[in-house]
């Protein structure tokens, strides 16, 4: 990948996208096509400042790749319907399996790179483990429509006799920090917590429901955008085996941890109330997920992944505090 080339980024606007844009044009990429439905103003601080040949209205985006053939060398897709209460399964059939296939042929047919995004979604409630190997991807049980549908992407992918010359579905765990606050039910723990502090001095979590775990001791492995967006290019620059990748730290932690590492960047005593979880999602909620990384390290990837804490200091001190945008 050359900073030259032409990299068509879907989801742009969004939380991981627009951040992604931010990192590429501190790299010195600036012949990004960015493609969102871009209709959102709260989306639109994510994309100031930033550098990109054009946008592309995410409806408009398959007539404009036939409009310019030859143009793109490389294709991010980061675009989806990310809401994971939104339970119309049409609504991310739609968006998530189907314009993914589309934009899969668009890859195979021309032979440009795809790297996307999965979930760590599809793993459901965890019965068959975190671990990214392609013949756990039909067992999985994803617990809504959102995991469900990137499910059902990663499992076509794997079908596929014609396919890009490199692709890489990426399992995201819990990703946390700046370009998300547009998101708001569904931007990371870490941004509500550091909010609620912010006004009323105290974070409430949910309660466990659970009797395996305590009030607060749910687990998950909370990741840093950095580290994700880093994974996303050294995948795309290296290629290794095509395939579904983990994209988490390899160590969760608990929610009682987030919290307090916020408390403690903030220098003020840990304030935590227990509430119960929503009826909405309580049948369905996770209480463990830990990606399993061996796929990715042995892939070649060696760079130290931010811990929780590092991660939540920077993004409370560099962008929380400030407003800031990568």
């Amino acid at each position: 990948m050359q900073a030259n080339d032409t990299i068509l980024i879907t989801g742009a606007a969004g939380f991981i996208g627009s951040y992604l844009v931010g990192y590429l044009n501190h790299a010195g990429y600036d012949n990004l096509i960015l493609a969102d439905d871009f209709s959102v103003e709260k989306k639109a601080p994510n994309l100031a400042g930033k550098r990109y040949l054009e946008k592309v209205h995410r409806d408009d985006l398959f007539a404009w790749l036939q409009a310019n053939p030859g143009r793109v060398q490389y294709v991010f897709h980061l675009g989806a319907r990310t809401d994971t209460t939104e339970m119309d399964y049409e609504v991310h059939r739609r968006l998530n399996l189907e314009y993914s296939q589309k934009l899969w042929a668009v890859c195979a047919a021309n032979a440009i790179p795809l790297v996307y995004a999965s979930s760590a979604a599809t793993y459901g409630a965890g019965e068959h483990g975190y671990k990214d190997d392609h013949d756990v991807i039909y067992k999985l049980q994803p617990l809504n429509p959102y995991g469900v549908s990137k499910n059902e992407f990663d499992k076509w992918a794997l079908q596929q006799p014609q396919q890009p010359p490199f692709w890489a579905g990426l399992k995201f765990f819990n990703v946390f920090g700046p370009n998300e606050y547009h998101k708001g039910r569904m931007a990371s723990v870490i941004f509500h917590a550091y909010n609620t502090i912010q006004s009323t001095g105290k974070v409430k979590l949910f309660r466990s429901h659970h009797p395996a775990y305590k009030d607060g001791e749910q687990i998950r492995d909370f990741i840093y955008v950095q580290d994700v967006v880093q994974i996303c290019v050294w995948l795309m620059q290296h290629r290794p085996a095509n395939g579904l990748y983990n994209t988490g730290t390899g160590k969760a932690r608990t929610f009682n941890d987030l919290v307090k590492a916020i408390f403690d960047t903030l220098q003020l005593p840990a304030n935590i109330e227990y509430i119960d979880t929503p009826i909405d999602i309580r049948d369905k909620y996770q209480y463990f997920t830990e990606a399993d990384m061996t796929k990715l390290r042995a892939a070649g990837y060696y760079a130290p992944f931010h811990t929780l804490e590092q991660g939540v200091r920077e993004y409370v001190t560099t962008y929380l505090t400030t407003g800031r945008y990568l």
